[in-house]
């Protein structure tokens, strides 16, 4: 049968019939592709594999505008060609999409899908974007429950050749496909319990566009056996990745004079990038705080990793915060402390403040702290004398100690405790009269002074007898309780910073140490 026994034997008869019928139709180009797998390996030894392949993919790559839409075969129809549409004259007079030919080549197997994609992307001319589109249509087609984050298969290794060659075929360019989809593979690649390799890349490709991300994304199942509800190690380390984008400056090193000099190039990062992934993760965080099995150490260690990022608002994160609290109620008085430490007081909504408040789970050192800001912000408001109301607290501080309760009990520990309604309703009131009498003074000058000299000292006084019995502020005014308790995850100010140092005309009281 070959040309060398005589001139027009089968084989040329048939090579000629292909070059010129089948691999000149796109599809019977697809449809031979699919035959060949019944005649492996003689269809690839005689190169028809190869030749299909190349015929489908030259077609794939061809200039749209050369495209007739007629090369398609899938059944999906437009709009107008329902029947439903007057002027429909039979003619497709829509542009043809460069993404036409994805639907027709689901129909192949992985295999020779695999040997298709690769021929495209060999030919580097059709963008990353419409071989991304490709991906996700395959994988959509081939795997039932895919869009669920279910195995529907039976044949369990067969559904991981299909996830492993997809992750395989990805293009390396950010946002060729969808973070959701990359986040649908990895789920699926956790639940099939594919090799690491697979899974670090999937992991570095999400990183690098987080913050494309939604919390249902990110919400990955732990694995069977783990105690844990949610993957949390594995979402730590897409974070890792994402923020050290910002980290890995280039270093060129140039020599010159005998020096060598270091440039360092800008962090690629942007800030709205930055401030989207820190609310996804502060989303993130109040759905895991749900699981009562979460230890405390996971949810401090990924709030940590993006407490570089300023937010010009914590009322996610007192959310987040204030689930765990609400989940997790059996947790010591340094946990409560530790948590609560992560959030900036300052950065809180008004009406995240009136929540915390009244909020029993938090420890009083956050209460306080939030009704003191809470104060000033309203004295700003409305214009009244913020000085004035420090001056009070600080005059407020000394004595504090005084109460002989205070001698038999840890201060520190009274302090980290939570506080009761009682005490959180007691408290916010005699802080606004306290704020209010100051107010009253600052609007009447010099001679409202010696008036409301009285009402200052009769607020204070009342409020100091309160705190004696009830041990609060008792590590609130020290220097080293106003440095460490304030700071907040992105702030470096503390408490005792915004408040101005003490008048003058105000009476020096010695402070009650407790032994």
């Amino acid at each position: 049968m070959h040309e060398t026994t005589e001139k027009g034997n089968l084989i040329h008869k048939i090579d000629v019939f292909l070059r010129s019928s089948i691999f000149r139709s796109w599809k019977d180009s697809i449809i031979v592709l699919q035959s060949t797998k019944s005649l492996l390996p003689l269809s690839r030894d005689l190169e028809i594999v190869s030749y299909c392949v190349e015929a489908i993919a030259t077609k794939a790559c061809t200039d749209v505008s050369k495209v007739d839409w007629s090369y398609t075969y899938n059944s999906k129809k437009l709009p107008e060609e329902n029947g439903n549409d007057p002027s429909w004259n039979g003619v497709r007079n829509r542009a043809v999409p460069r993404d036409w030919w994805v639907e027709d080549l689901c129909e192949l197997g992985i295999d020779l899908y695999k040997l298709v994609i690769m021929k495209i992307k060999s030919k580097s001319i059709l963008p990353s974007e419409v071989i991304g589109e490709a991906l996700k249509a395959y994988t959509y087609r081939r795997l039932s429950g895919f869009s669920k984050d279910m195995i529907q298969c039976v044949d369990v290794s067969k559904y991981q050749t299909v996830v492993d060659t997809i992750i395989w075929l990805l293009p390396v360019e950010k946002g060729c496909v969808s973070c959701s989809f990359l986040l649908k593979l990895l789920k699926a690649v956790i639940l099939l319990d594919s090799g690491d390799n697979v899974k670090e890349q999937l992991v570095r490709q999400i990183g690098h566009q987080l913050e494309d991300a939604s919390v249902n994304d990110i919400l990955l199942r732990a694995p069977e056996g783990e105690s844990t509800t949610y993957d949390v190690d594995t979402v730590q380390k897409i974070l890792a990745e994402f923020m050290v984008q910002d980290q890995n400056a280039v270093i060129e090193s140039l020599e010159e004079v005998q020096e060598i000099q270091e440039i360092r190039s800008p962090g690629i990062l942007s800030d709205a990038s930055k401030l989207m992934v820190a609310k996804l993760i502060d989303g993130y965080l109040a759905e895991i705080a749900k699981d009562p099995k979460l230890p405390l150490s996971k949810f401090v260690d990924l709030a940590k990793l993006v407490s570089s990022i300023s937010r010009p608002s914590h009322d996610g994160l007192y959310r987040a915060i204030d689930m765990y609290l609400k989940e997790h109620p059996a947790i010591s008085k340094s946990e409560r402390k530790k948590i609560c430490k992560l959030m900036d007081c300052r950065k809180l909504s008004a009406d995240a403040c009136k929540h915390a408040v009244q909020n029993d789970r938090l420890p009083l050192r956050v209460v306080v702290q939030v009704l003191y800001f809470e104060q000033i912000r309203a004295a700003a408001s409305s214009g009244g004398s913020t000085p004035d109301l420090s001056r009070g607290l600080k005059d407020l501080k000394n004595g504090s100690h005084g109460s002989s309760r205070s001698a038999t009990t840890n201060p520190e520990e009274d302090w980290d405790a939570v506080a009761t309604a009682e005490e959180l309703k007691d408290l916010k009131g005699e802080l606004t009269t306290l704020r209010i009498s100051n107010g009253m003074g600052g609007s009447e000058g010099n001679g409202g002074d010696i008036k409301t000299a009285g009402v200052d000292k009769a607020a204070i006084s009342k409020m100091k007898g309160m705190l004696k019995s009830k041990k609060i502020f008792a590590k609130l005014w020290s220097s080293k309780g106003v440095q460490g308790d304030i700071s907040g995850s992105d702030s470096s100010d503390s408490l005792g910073s915004a408040i101005p140092e003490e008048s003058k005309s105000v009476p020096s009281r010695k402070r009650h140490l407790v032994s």
